[in-house]
C-alpha cells in the first residue's frame, strides 16, 4: 500500500471511516458469554495505575453483538513480501478449538498466574489470543482483532516475516550461547543498530527488556560515580526495582519502598524545574527522561526542551540517559525521538520495536566515554540470556527489515493520515467526552474528560475487533500504538468502529 500524508488543510477519513459509515458497528447486546455459564457485563471501568477493571452495570460484554462490526469482514489481500495477513473468512479455521472444547483459560490464570489477570481476562471476555500475523490478533473461538495497542511493541506487525525467518534459522543452527566465545549474531547486531543512534552512540548492551535496559543504565551511571537520579513526573522506565525508582508512580513505588535513595522528581517539559535540580546535585546526577511520555499519557513537549535538558546536563555534569524504549525504532516518525532536536544522549535506551514482533529483545546504547566502565569489565554487569544468538539475530532482522522497507518515513506518513483522520472522529464529541487528541508519527493519545470513559470505550472496541491500550501513568488517556503495516481497508475499519464505539460510548455515559 501506498501511503500518503493528508494535503494541505482539513483531511477527512478516508472513505467508509466517518463515524455515520453505513454498516458502522451498533451498540452491543445486553450481556456475553465469556465460558460456558459465565455471563459478563460490558460496560466497566479500567483503572490504569492499579491494572484492574471494574465491571459496571450497563450493557452488552466483549463480545460479537447483533451488527456489530466484524474485522474478519474486511479481509486484506498483501501485496508480495508484505507482512499483512492473507485473507480470512468468517468462519473459524478448521481445526481451530472453539470454548467448549478447551480448558477454562480464566480458570487456569486464577489457580497459578494471579486473581486479578484472571478478573481482566474475563471481563475482555474470556477469549485467549493463539494466532497472530501483521496488524491482527487471532482469539481462539475463532475471531479476530485488529490491534492498535501492543504498547508500543509492533511497530513491524506481528511476526514479521523477515524476522521470523532469521529466527527459524538461528533456532536451527545456535539459539543460545556459551558465553565462553565471542558471539558474531550480538556483534552484527550491535553494528546494524549503531548505524542508526545518533553518533557516537557506538557501544550497544542488549539485554532482554526495557526495563532491564534503564537497570544497565542505572549501573553504568553508579560506575562513573554518579549515585543522585533526576527523573520527571509521568514519566515511566519500568518496574524492577532500580527502574521502578524512576517511574514516578506512587501506586506502583508505595508497595516495594524503599527504593534507590537519591531520586528526585521534576515536572516534565520544565527546563528551569531540571535546573533547580541539577545544581542541588552538581557532578554527581543522572538524569534519564523520554522524548515523548507515552505511558504517561502521550506528552509532548515543547520543541527545544531536549536540547535545554542536553545543555542544562553538560552545564552541571550530569549524564544524560533518553529512555527511547517505546518512542525508538521508528514510532514517533524518526528513528528516534532525540533526532527532532538533534540531541545527542550518553546514553540511548532502546526497546518493544527492536524485537519486530517475534522475540522479546532490549539495549542500552552508549558513547564510547560513557560506556567505559562496561567496557574495560565485561564481567561488571552481565545476563545469562542477554545478548543470545536468537534475540540477537531477531534485532539484526528487524534493522535491516525496516531499512528495506522504509519503515521510519512509512511510519511518518501513516501517523500524520491516522492522527488527523483520528481528530476528525473525535470532533463530534471535543468539549464533551473528548479533551483533546495528540500525538506524534505512530503514538498517538485521545484524553477524555472523565477517567471511566476510557475503560468504557476500550471494552466497546474490544466487543467490536478493535484492541488498544490504555496509559499507566494518566488514567484519562487511551493510546493507539499502530502497526507500520496497516493496510488502507484495516484503517478504515478501524475508523469507522471508532467512530460508532464513541456514539456508543458517550450515550451511556450521558445517560
Amino acid at each position: 500500500m501506498t501511503v500518503s500524508p493528508p494535503s494541505t488543510g482539513t483531511t477527512e477519513p478516508s472513505s467508509g471511516a466517518s463515524a455515520s459509515s453505513s454498516g458502522a458497528a451498533g451498540p452491543r447486546s445486553g450481556t456475553a458469554t465469556a465460558s460456558p455459564g459465565t455471563t459478563i457485563p460490558a460496560s466497566g471501568t479500567i483503572t490504569p495505575a492499579s491494572g484492574t477493571i471494574t465491571p459496571a452495570s450497563g450493557s452488552g460484554a466483549a463480545g460479537s453483538a447483533s451488527g456489530a462490526a466484524d474485522p474478519r469482514s474486511e479481509p486484506s489481500t498483501p501485496s508480495s513480501g508484505s507482512s499483512a495477513p492473507a485473507s480470512e473468512s468468517s468462519t473459524p479455521r478448521a481445526g481451530a478449538a472453539a470454548p467448549t472444547d478447551r480448558p477454562d483459560i480464566v480458570d487456569l490464570y486464577l489457580k497459578h498466574i494471579g486473581s486479578g489477570r484472571a478478573v481482566m481476562g474475563r471481563v475482555m471476555g474470556g477469549m485467549a489470543e493463539v494466532r497472530s500475523e501483521g496488524a491482527w490478533i487471532h482469539a481462539d473461538d475463532g475471531r479476530r482483532f485488529l490491534d492498535f495497542g501492543g504498547y508500543g511493541v509492533f511497530i513491524m506487525g506481528h511476526r514479521h516475516p523477515s524476522v521470523v525467518e532469521a529466527v527459524h534459522r538461528q533456532i536451527d543452527t545456535h539459539p543460545l550461547a556459551s558465553r565462553v566465545f565471542l558471539e558474531p549474531v550480538a556483534a552484527r547486531a550491535a553494528q546494524a543498530l549503531a548505524a542508526h543512534t545518533p553518533p557516537g552512540l557506538d557501544y550497544v548492551h542488549f539485554v532482554n527488556s526495557g526495563t532491564e535496559a534503564t537497570e544497565a543504565a542505572l549501573k553504568l551511571a553508579r560506575a562513573h560515580g554518579l549515585t543522585s537520579v533526576i527523573t520527571t513526573r509521568g514519566g515511566f522506565h519500568g518496574k524492577t526495582l532500580g527502574a521502578l525508582s524512576v517511574t514516578a508512580n506512587a501506586t506502583y513505588q508505595t508497595p516495594f519502598q524503599p527504593l534507590l535513595p537519591d531520586v528526585t522528581q521534576v515536572a516534565y517539559d520544565d527546563p528551569a524545574d531540571l535546573e533547580q535540580a541539577l545544581a542541588a546535585h552538581r557532578d554527581r546526577a543522572c538524569v534519564i527522561v523520554e522524548p515523548v511520555q507515552g505511558e504517561g499519557g502521550v506528552r509532548i513537549p515543547r520543541h527545544g526542551y531536549l536540547s535545554q535538558v542536553r545543555s542544562l546536563c553538560r552545564t552541571y555534569g550530569a549524564l544524560l540517559v533518553v529512555d527511547e524504549i517505546q518512542t525508538g525504532m521508528g514510532r514517533l516518525g524518526a528513528w528516534w525521538g532525540v533526532d527532532a532536536e538533534d540531541v545527542r544522549p550518553d546514553v540511548l535506551l532502546v526497546g518493544k520495536g527492536l524485537s519486530g514482533g517475534v522475540v522479546p529483545v532490549a539495549a542500552m546504547v552508549a558513547t564510547a566515554e560513557a560506556y567505559a566502565p562496561f567496557s574495560r569489565d565485561p564481567y561488571l554487569h552481565t545476563s545469562t540470556f542477554g545478548a543470545s544468538p536468537i534475540a540477537c539475530a531477531a534485532a539484526l532482522a528487524t534493522v535491516r527489515a525496516m531499512e528495506e522497507e522504509d519503515t521510519v518515513a512509512r511510519a511518518a506518513a501513516l501517523g500524520l493520515r491516522i492522527l488527523t483522520a483520528v481528530r476528525a472522529v473525535c470532533a463530534p464529541y471535543e468539549g464533551g467526552l473528548v479533551r483533546e487528541v495528540r500525538g506524534r508519527g505512530l503514538l498517538i493519545g485521545i484524553e477524555f474528560a472523565e477517567e471511566q470513559a476510557v475503560g468504557e470505550l476500550m471494552l466497546e472496541l474490544i466487543s467490536r475487533g478493535v484492541l488498544v491500550n490504555n496509559s499507566l501513568n494518566s488514567t484519562r488517556v487511551l493510546r493507539l500504538t499502530p502497526p507500520a503495516v496497516v493496510e488502507d481497508s484495516a484503517l478504515d475499519l478501524f475508523l469507522t468502529t471508532l467512530g460508532a464505539a464513541l456514539r456508543s460510548t458517550a450515550d451511556r455515559m450521558t445517560s
